[in-house]
């Protein structure tokens, strides 16, 4: 269990202080008081204050974190502005939150995501710069008889340009798009003998295995891929190139994890692949076990969820407040405390919905149900 634990509390304490550190960072900025900052939940641990009077502590409950603002008693949700106004003086005013201009509010609000969102880049830009990222072109070395690869059309020596619109670069490229398509169609763009055909495969939805040993839907279309003219082309990117692949990698995650929720919502996507804390522990102490390099470029990974997750237009998500913002953008003025403490009743349900079904898919992960 510690070769799970250990690397999970690791990802987790790096991931979510990175994005309190976002909201604190943009707080600092625009003159906020910050009182707390907290990773974890419930009692302290251990902490200490710095010079401005913030509490930085670790807690015991590893699964999130918070940045507490000066008068913050419901901060994102306050509506009373006059009521505030007179329970402190100027000095302490200019300390608020709910002081501050709208522009100000949502850029402190959305400085969370956004530091997970650079973590990532900043993740896959060293990897790319200082250990290389592979541009070897994906060729069909065999297609498997009768498969869907055959019935639609895919042949030996078909070079892979595009995969559902994502061109790829890589071998790599070619099971993560696979992997990743919500579609019952995948779309194959290839290059045979000079010639560029457009191909609509249906795969499989087969019971399998992945890397690392863990039992999951996979999309199989019957193909096996080799390097083209048997070269491998892994380079070190430069600066520029590796910050736009850096971004376009995060793009794509992003995409891909939102088709698939979309996918959920309208039926067709498969919920057995949602998982909660219990299944990220146990694939980062996975991957862990393989190196540090997997276990980087997993952070990055979680980082972007973690990012996407909070910008869900939620109450209680870092989304949720962002559209309490918008309403108040086009009302000219905050909505008012009961309906927001609706939405906030809303959210709860749908958080602790979602909370039961992951753990619920976690414990079946781990064979606790059948």
């Amino acid at each position: 269990m510690l070769t799970y634990i250990i690397p999970f509390l690791i990802l987790i304490l790096v991931v979510v202080f990175i994005h309190e550190y976002g909201h604190y960072w943009f707080a600092k900025r625009y003159g906020v008081g910050v009182t707390d900052f907290s990773i974890g939940f419930g009692k302290e641990i251990f902490g200490w204050n710095d010079k401005s009077g913030t509490r930085w502590k670790i807690c015991w409950i590893p699964l999130g974190g918070y940045v507490k603002f000066f008068g913050d008693r419901n901060v994102f949700s306050q509506a009373d502005q006059e009521k505030v106004l007179k329970q402190y003086n100027k000095e302490d005013q200019d300390r608020l939150f709910v002081l501050k201009p709208l522009y100000q509010r949502v850029l402190i609000v959305f400085g969370g995501p956004l530091a997970n969102f650079l973590l990532a880049i900043a993740i896959f830009f060293s990897i790319y710069t200082f250990i290389g990222k592979d541009f070897t072109p994906a060729v069909i070395n065999e297609v498997q008889k009768d498969s869907p690869a055959m019935i639609g059309g895919l042949k030996q020596n078909d070079i892979i340009l595009e995969i559902d619109g994502n061109k790829v670069n890589s071998i790599m490229d070619v099971s993560k798009f696979i992997m990743t398509s919500t579609g019952e169609i995948i779309d194959f763009k290839v290059e045979r003998l000079d010639d560029e055909y457009l191909l609509k495969i249906k795969p499989n939805i087969v019971l399998s295995e992945d890397n690392l040993g863990n039992k999951i839907n996979k999309r199989m279309v019957g193909i096996k891929l080799g390097a083209y003219n048997n070269e491998i082309n892994h380079v070190k990117l430069g600066p520029a190139q590796a910050l736009i692949h850096s971004i376009k990698e995060v793009y794509f995650v992003s995409a891909s994890s939102l088709k698939y929720i979309g996918s959920m919502l309208k039926g067709t996507g498969d919920t057995s692949q949602l998982g909660g804390p219990i299944r990220i522990a146990k694939i980062t102490g996975q991957v862990a076990e393989i190196g540090i390099l997997p276990f980087i470029s997993i952070m990055a990974y979680i980082s972007i969820s973690l990012g996407l997750i909070n910008l869900f237009p939620i109450p209680m998500l870092d989304g949720g407040h962002l559209m309490f913002y918008a309403f108040e953008k086009i009302l000219g003025r905050p909505l008012s405390q009961k309906v927001q403490e609706g939405f906030f009743r809303i959210g709860m349900f749908l958080l602790l919905s979602l909370m039961f079904f992951t753990t619920f898919n976690d414990l079946k992960d781990i064979g606790l149900f059948n």
